[in-house]
């Protein structure tokens, strides 16, 4: 790397946190503003916000090396995130907003008592301690793969620069700077696709010295079996994660709440054919890696094939999908421990301001074990099991649960708490010691299918039951009209604040690609990039500007 491309870097790494720092002073003016971003943000920002924090560097480390490895079998996994995201869209996303509550710990609490509220906010704080733990590995290895600098080095500026950023800016400050970072890493990945197969020799010579059964989108490891337990944990993971849930209660309507899930479903029809073309290329430049060398191959393509300046951009590009996704869950970890464990169960009290600071401390302390804890993950297996296994013991008996919740009227507190805890007790237990005691190792498939498969046939096995003794309990439900929505002043001017904000920070980020590209070698395609940026920033600079009492009126529908 040169000077360069670590100026780039840098660059982009102060707008995220002067991003964050510009809405220190909003985002304290209240609770609501403070978690809530005042409680109806456009559809829009969420929609991209869920895509953006839901593709991270984990994505180019864990995907990159199946799809360098296998081709065409890490599209088919991701193809299962799009028809689940379909699936929420339809059928869960406005179920949330139906509920009234702003997050699923309220819900929780409001329709199951404290004891469920408080069982799986210490759960889900865990799980997020941890998956936030992986993905801060997955960019300090792509980094530590470009850079002079150790990994654990790596890990830590990174982790310290995300936790700047969120401690400050609440989830408006998460919003703006997942919609700028999505700007950064589709720009990234946008340039490196031409350049990677110019040096390949073209798509003709690259599709015809892949490795056979590269384009079969399944195999022995990541079988038929294992796609659909993927898809329906996929299905558990984007409806009911606690930090993707808030995406679709901040909205005003319902039908905004479907929107966002919907944009993310269409994001994901597209993108994972585009962003795992070059670890699948880079398999017929370099196809020796082995092991744990393949978690590198995006960014060793990326050293190939890109000039100077364009490396640290697709660097930051990475380290943006990252902080997305690390910022989006510290974020909830901070208002699950802020709101319903500091104040809901001690000091119920507590002022708004009070919480605030709590929450802000609470970041610092959560984002000081994320770091600790992605500097072990090679000692856990390497990101691929960490990932997975992750997912496979603790997504479908955690989140799954609450979810068969909001159609179920017969599930209660006691249900959910035993379920949940008794599916991720047997899931640990086979796979930590069921090959030393039963002699029994669980495929990938296997796995994934008892993580998922299991919780959901407990829950079925109690709805019977409840159904046979006729019991029922309240059922929440939040009955809103779809048309007339309020919407408070505060929220209009907060919207239209931050629009303005992801629009000038957007602006500043196409200058920065098209001086890139045109001081660069082979920068053409970043010129035009960054140009296309700038023109399409213009017209919503113009929309905003010229037209504000529209948009006021609105910018939320």
């Amino acid at each position: 790397m040169s000077k360069l491309d670590f100026v780039v870097m840098s660059v982009f790494a102060i707008l995220m946190v002067i991003i964050g720092l510009v809405f220190t002073v909003q985002s304290s003016k209240s609770s609501k503003s403070f978690f809530e971003a005042g409680g109806a943000t456009p559809w829009w920002i969420n929609g991209l916000s869920l895509f953006i924090s839901y593709f991270s560097a984990a994505t180019f480390v864990v995907w990159g090396s199946i799809a360098y490895r296998y081709g065409l079998v890490s599209n088919a996994i991701q193809f299962t995130m799009c028809v689940s995201g379909l699936v929420t869209a339809l059928f869960i996303a406005g179920r949330w907003k139906n509920t009234g509550a702003t997050t699923a710990a309220e819900y929780l609490g409001k329709r199951f008592g404290r004891t469920a509220k408080q069982y799986y906010s210490y759960m889900v704080l865990l799980y997020s301690l941890v998956s936030t733990a992986a993905v801060l590995y997955a960019v300090g290895k792509i980094v530590y793969v470009a850079t002079p600098f150790s990994l654990e080095a790596c890990i830590t500026v990174i982790g310290i620069t995300i936790v700047i950023y969120t401690t400050g800016g609440g989830l408006w400050g998460v919003l703006a700077t997942d919609v700028v970072q999505f700007v950064i890493l589709s720009a990234a990945v946008i340039i490196i696709i031409p350049l990677s197969l110019s040096d390949v020799g073209g798509m003709s010579n690259f599709l015809q010295k892949v490795p056979d059964r590269f384009f079969e989108p399944v195999n022995e490891e990541y079988s038929i079996g294992f796609m659909a337990a993927f898809f329906i944990y996929q299905v558990v993971y984007i409806a009911g994660n606690w930090s993707y849930v808030q995406r679709y209660t901040s909205v005003s309507t319902k039908r905004n709440a479907k929107k966002v899930a919907y944009l993310f479903t269409a994001l994901y029809l597209v993108a994972p054919i585009i962003w795992m073309l070059p670890p699948m290329i880079y398999r017929v430049i370099n196809p020796g890696l082995q092991g744990t060398e393949a978690e590198g191959a995006y960014m060793m393509l990326c050293q190939k094939v890109l000039p100077a300046g364009l490396i640290g951009l697709v660097l930051s590009g990475m380290i943006a999908a990252t902080a997305s996704k690390a910022n989006t869950t510290i974020n909830t970890a901070a208002i699950i421990f802020a709101q319903d464990i500091y104040k809901g169960v001690f000091f119920k009290r507590a002022s708004e301001k009070r919480t605030i600071l709590v929450a802000r401390l609470f970041t610092v302390l959560f984002g000081a074990g994320t770091i600790f804890l992605a500097i072990l993950v090679p000692a856990a297996g390497g990101i691929v099991e960490v990932v997975l296994s992750t997912a496979a013991i603790a997504g479908g008996s955690l989140f799954g649960p609450v979810i068969y919740s909001l159609f179920s009227k017969r599930q209660t507190a006691t249900s959910l708490i035993t379920i949940s805890a008794v599916s991720m007790v047997v899931s640990l237990f086979f796979k930590i010691f069921g090959p030393s005691v039963l002699g029994i190792t669980l495929s990938r498939t296997m796995e994934t299918v008892l993580g998922v498969g299991f919780p959901f046939l407990l829950l079925v096995l109690f709805e019977m039951y409840a159904r046979a003794t006729k019991k029922e309990v309240p059922f929440l439900l939040h009955v809103e009209k779809e048309t007339g929505a309020y919407t408070s002043p505060e929220a209009v001017k907060q919207n239209r604040f931050g629009v303005r904000v992801i629009a000038w920070s957007t602006a500043f980020v196409g200058l920065g690609i098209a001086i890139l590209g045109y001081i660069a070698e082979n920068g053409r395609i970043a010129l035009i990039v960054g140009i296309t940026i700038l023109v399409a920033v213009a017209a919503v600079l113009i929309k905003q500007y010229s037209n504000t009492s529209k948009v006021e009126l609105n910018i939320s529908q």
